[in-house]
């Protein structure tokens, strides 16, 4: 069945029983191939059939659907002619992991941060009604993503606007991690409403058709029915600012789907159509984990074990150093943006419950909680993935950095993350946190260096942003000094030799691409040269007198940073060269002024780091 699929038309051609069948298929298709490449497999995995409805009742391109967060889109990515691409996702040069209108037309918006398909939908459907066009507009949205204050903004506007359009709650009761909060109880309540629509429906047709009696006691039936709405399902929500709200639905029951689909395109306003599904679906490991299986690397389906072994890492090693701090500091609190187990905060949750905090896919939330948490005397730590502090960035200037609060704001995934290309690469945290008064910005060379850093940021009562990297140290390179942390410090970690007559070359690094500085001296040595390596450290506060010391003897600085050449450690070098009036030659190594493609990190580094 689906080797025959290589356009919607195709889909729309299918019998329900032919559709069951190629669900099927394209289950055991995706599993297939995320068991050799990674990926997202458990979100994926739950939209197969209500993929397979909206490409049966609508009609793409014209149609314009918005995929939020955009991972669980490989099954629309098969029935919109990239079937056989597939193979080669997440792959370099490959098809991206995420929507991407460069990839097809069918693909009508970049998506890869959560919260922001209504927002977007809701700027689709007034351009269309503007313009006098006549197509539908779709956001698919899933209920951990509604919990991002950007949804709730859109939901608000969208309700207000009577704009046709139409927003799919994909229910699966899992962001990343199981939902938590105030919204996942109101969505829960909302799932138990199925058995009181159906019998409100069959009641109505029998009350109707009394003679004489019929209409007008529907009427009266009808405001006892929203009383009772308000008993059953608190406010109700939704309806209550503009949206006509259909469902629950049994989002792997094919005729369902299809049925309330097309109701949704006959209303004229806003429609919210709350679907249920089951992460995971079809394949029982993933259904029982379905966190473990939100993105996984390549695994062995026969038991679901990965194919290899996940060495320890700075996220682990960031959690197991937070917990021993903890232990000894009752002030330390961590927050999470419902990513407990990528930032390494499961051990911290176990052992301190009560000083653990997930408020779900909320970034801006998370860093003023700890704004007003360290105003009363307390110690927030916030690891959240680089791309992802992007979502925070007013909160960070506006509620830490002028009040100098001293919140920990760990950016973990700093630098290149690799298959989840463009929107998950965290090249710009460096650049744009560099320019806020009162923050501190560190970075470790290695694990070892992370554990002091982590210690020193918590007793130094100031803002710090402290980043690292995805991923393990470098395994070429083991670095036996270690100095002590001071404030806007750095690290000389070789010394020029007294041989004068050699070329002196400075080479000043960052994080973990110290240790390609070290390999990089390696090779200068071997070509006669006399080399310093310096370890930043810090880009701010920034050591200068040690910079400048070893910049009035040498002849050549060479930078390394795993940021954005803009406004990272190479431009400060730039700076104090041009405020020094320093005669010296200069070579930046940092990713270009550009969005980053998707590959693995050692394949981008090879490519933009040739060192």
């Amino acid at each position: 069945m689906l080797e025959t699929i290589n356009s919607p038309n195709d889909v729309k051609k299918l019998s329900y029983d032919e559709k069951k069948e190629l669900a099927e298929e394209i289950r055991k298709y995706i599993l297939e191939i995320v068991s050799e490449n990674g990926g997202h497999l458990a979100s994926n995995l739950g939209v197969v059939e209500l993929t397979i409805a909206l490409h049966s009742v609508f009609d793409v391109p014209k149609d314009k659907i918005v995929w939020d967060v955009g991972h669980q889109t490989y099954v629309h990515k098969i029935l919109t002619g990239r079937r056989k691409d597939l193979k080669t996702l997440r792959q370099l040069n490959g098809i991206a992991g995420f929507p991407k209108t460069k990839e097809s037309e069918t693909d009508c918006f970049n998506t890869g941060h959560s919260s922001t398909s209504i927002s977007a939908a809701l700027g689709m459907a007034r351009a269309r009604d503007l313009k006098g066009e006549d197509n539908s507009v779709i956001a698919v949205i899933g209920d951990g993503a509604l919990t991002g204050g950007m949804a709730l903004e859109a939901l608000n506007d969208a309700g207000f606007s009577k704009c046709k359009m139409t927003v799919i709650l994909n229910d699966n009761e899992m962001s990343i991690s199981p939902n938590i909060g105030g919204l996942n109880m109101f969505l829960s309540k909302l799932r138990t409403k199925k058995l009181y629509t159906k019998s409100n429906v069959s009641m109505k047709k029998i009350i109707w058709k009394i003679p004489i009696v019929g209409k007008p006691f529907v009427k009266i039936v009808q405001r006892v029915k929203r009383s009772l709405k308000q008993l059953i399902i608190p406010k109700m929500f939704f309806e209550d600012i503009g949206f006509t709200y259909l469902g629950p639905v049994d989002g792997h029951n094919q005729v369902e789907l299809e049925n309330i689909l097309k109701l949704s395109k006959q209303v004229d306003t806003p429609v919210l159509i709350h679907v249920l599904t089951k992460k995971g679906k079809g394949y029982k490991i993933a259904e029982q984990n379905p966190d473990k299986f939100h993105a996984t690397g390549p695994f062995n389906i026969e038991d679901g074990k990965p194919k290899k072994q996940k060495s320890k890492d700075y996220s682990k090693t960031f959690g197991e150093k937070l917990v021993s701090l903890a232990e000894k500091n009752n002030k330390i609190v961590a927050i999470t943006a419902s990513m407990k187990d990528g930032t390494g905060l499961a051990e911290f949750q176990s052992k301190f419950p009560n000083r653990f905090f997930d408020i779900g896919i909320a970034e801006q939330h998370a860093i003023t909680l700890a704004a007003g948490m360290a105003s009363q005397g307390l110690i927030p730590v916030v690891p959240i993935y680089s791309s992802f502090y992007q979502r925070a960035y007013d909160q960070v200037i506006h509620d830490v950095a002028i009040q100098n609060l001293p919140v920990v704001m760990c950016v973990d995934r700093a630098g290149i993350v690799g298959q989840d290309g463009e929107t998950h690469q965290g090249l710009l945290d460096m650049a744009f946190f560099r320019i806020v008064p009162n923050l501190n910005i560190l970075a470790p060379k290695d694990f070892k260096e992370l554990e002091d850093m982590l210690e020193f940021a918590i007793n130094l009562s100031k803002p710090v942003a402290l980043r690292y990297p995805r991923g393990g140290e470098d395994k070429d390179i083991k670095f036996e000094k270690h100095e002590k942390i001071e404030l806007g410090r750095a690290e000389i970690l070789k010394e020029f030799d007294n041989n004068e007559d050699r070329e002196k070359i400075t080479i000043i690094a960052i994080g973990k691409m110290v240790a390609k500085a070290v390999k990089l001296a390696s090779q200068y040595e071997k070509n006669g040269k006399n080399v310093q390596v310096i370890n930043a450290r810090f880009i701010k506060p920034f050591d200068n007198n040690t910079v400048i010391k070893s910049l009035k003897i040498s002849k050549k600085v060479v930078t390394l940073e795993d940021g954005t050449i803009i406004n990272g450690l190479g431009t400060i070098i730039k700076e104090i060269i041009a405020e020094n009036n320093i005669n010296i030659d200069i070579k930046t190594y940092a990713y270009p002024d550009q969005f980053i493609k998707h590959g693995t990190v050692d394949e981008l580094e090879s490519e933009y780091f040739p060192v």
